[in-house]
């Protein structure tokens, strides 16, 4: 008795997405369900949630059919390589995506956990105006330097390091927004050393 194979060959598969009309459908479906355990072994892999992998792992499955239909996908590697490999760097793409986009970074003022572990020696600063004084104080002041500085020392304090914040504030280099940090903890010193309040 012989046995039918579960899924398309990878050849079958590319063919039937190629030759288009109402097979090609199917054919996508096929594609779909023979690397869905990508799904299971992303979640595993680069502890992303279900929902996270699944959403990588259609858009893999998308971007191989447009390769695919266009003759991007040359057969060079086998398209499970292929596939893993998208699948991979999308998953990346969505680990980047989360640790890069904090949304609590305006939300409050929490620089006293984050602070202590920052290894910049102007950490000194925030460290002795916060001993010296109160937290709604120096959330006043940081106002008072102006969006870009309070941006800027808010995502410093929150642990993001210099590269980080040059590509959120728009800068060109990390040694850039180390400079404009620095510049906007200085003002921040005098404005707080004049004591006015």
């Amino acid at each position: 008795m012989r046995k039918f194979p579960k899924h398309p060959s990878d050849g079958d598969l590319i063919a039937g997405i190629r030759t288009g009309g109402t097979q090609r459908r199917y054919f996508e479906n096929k594609l779909y369900e023979k690397y869905a355990y990508l799904i299971r072994s992303g979640t595993h892999k680069h502890r992303l949630s279900e929902d996270d992998t699944a959403s990588a792992y259609s858009d893999t499955v998308l971007s191989v059919i447009e390769h695919v239909t266009t003759g991007r996908f040359e057969g060079r590697s086998e398209l499970k390589t292929y596939i893993y490999q998208i699948f991979t760097n999308k998953c990346v793409d969505l680990i980047r995506k989360k640790t890069t986009n904090r949304s609590s970074v305006h939300d409050a003022l929490s620089l006293d956990d984050s602070y202590a572990q920052l290894p910049d020696e102007a950490r000194s600063v925030l460290q002795n105006l916060i001993a010296q004084g109160s937290v709604e104080r120096l959330q006043r002041h940081l106002k008072e330097l102006g969006d870009k500085c309070y941006a800027m020392l808010m995502a410093w304090g929150e642990g993001y390091s210099d590269e980080e914040i040059a590509q959120q504030i728009g800068y060109n280099t990390a040694a850039v927004a180390k400079t404009s940090r620095l510049r906007c903890l200085e003002r921040l010193r005098a404005v707080w050393t004049q004591g006015v309040d």
